[in-house]
């Protein structure tokens, strides 16, 4: 089984970011929930995910990965030359992280906010939960 990523499903920059991963991971290593769905929700839960998490997640072989880890994590999966910028594993993620949660604390305002969740066409249906 391969990772499952749960974003938020109002954020532009985020749905953004789903489409590129699917353009990018032709394997189809990724399936994906968005945080405020039923199935994202039950994720969250199962895997007691801290409700004050402000992130992409990353759900990886048993295990829960936030902030830069799991963007890093996940740009390791993808096709082209994206898996090189897992080099950056090696910055410690206190610093990572910050420059992380600074971007993530103002993507409403710099590529807005939808008013409901994306809906995948036929062919991407499969890889959402």
């Amino acid at each position: 089984m391969g990772g499952i990523i749960l974003f938020d499903g109002v954020c532009n920059f985020c749905d953004s970011s789903v489409q590129f991963i699917i353009k990018y991971d032709q394997a189809e290593y990724f399936q994906f929930a968005s945080i405020q769905s039923e199935a994202g929700q039950a994720l969250l839960a199962q895997y007691k995910v801290p409700e004050n998490i402000d992130s992409v997640i990353l759900i990886e072989q048993g295990k829960v990965y936030f902030e830069s880890t799991a963007a890093l994590k996940i740009c390791r999966r993808l096709d082209s030359f994206w898996p090189v910028n897992y080099i950056f594993i090696i910055i410690p993620p206190s610093i990572r992280n910050k420059m992380y949660r600074l971007f993530a604390k103002n993507r409403y305002r710099l590529f807005g906010r939808k008013e409901v969740c994306l809906l995948p066409t036929s062919s991407q249906r499969k890889r959402f939960l």
